[in-house]
């Protein structure tokens, strides 16, 4: 497992040790392995206990370290674009709403990072593009062949809505089932299917035309 992103956190960040007497330090320090829920880790680090949440990280590291190697260009890239994330999820935790569950607000945050990464370099180049976007596979494979279109991508799906770039994203680019995407995403079948339609129409107009290196 690859956790130097986990490790470089409490250099980045600091945390003040829970003050004695807290109910939260009888566990302490906590693992990966602890009994307490995704939640109860996150409400734990929010409160202050200093190892809540390297165990919630490294409870779901390897999905995440999958997630940002397939959404960025090369593996320095994920790697970076991972350790700006779980400090972005660090030091906003008290932001998560319980609606969703906490892999599903990491995914997002993991996900934006990445794409973020991608728009930053605005790498721009000129021919034909072959297939058409609207043809689903060419979202994927082009993505992960051609980095230049795959900067281009990124810069369009940030200008979908939040909840279709994700529904985007999860199953058309990781490829996750609709049961997936729903657990993930908080969201129920139809309303999954829907987003993922709607946002495709819009990246087909948005990316109207665009032409790439052979």
């Amino acid at each position: 497992m690859n956790t130097s992103a986990v490790d470089d956190l409490s250099t980045v960040t600091g945390r003040s040790p829970l003050t004695a007497g807290s109910p939260l330090t009888a566990g302490s320090p906590l693992t990966a392995g602890s009994a307490l829920s995704d939640v109860e880790l996150l409400d734990a680090h929010i409160a202050g206990d200093p190892d809540a949440f390297s165990a919630l990280v490294r409870r779901h590291y390897d999905y995440l370290w999958r997630l940002a190697i397939r959404t960025s260009f090369n593996r320095e890239d994920a790697a970076e674009a991972l350790q700006d994330a779980l400090i972005s999820a660090y030091r906003k935790a008290d932001s998560f709403r319980h609606a969703c569950p906490v892999q599903g607000w990491l995914y997002r945050i993991v996900v934006n990072a990445c794409l973020d990464k991608m728009r930053s370099q605005r790498l721009r180049t000129h021919s034909e593009l072959t297939p058409r976007l609207h043809e689903e596979i060419s979202l994927r494979d082009h993505f992960y062949q051609d980095p230049a279109y795959a900067i281009i991508v990124a810069e369009a799906l940030a200008e979908l809505p939040t909840d279709q770039r994700d529904a985007v994203v999860v199953v058309d680019m990781l490829r996750c089932t609709v049961a997936e995407a729903c657990h993930l995403l908080n969201a129920r079948p139809g309303t999954i299917k829907s987003r993922c339609s709607r946002g495709r129409a819009k990246l087909s107009v948005l990316l109207a035309g665009v032409t790439l290196t052979d």
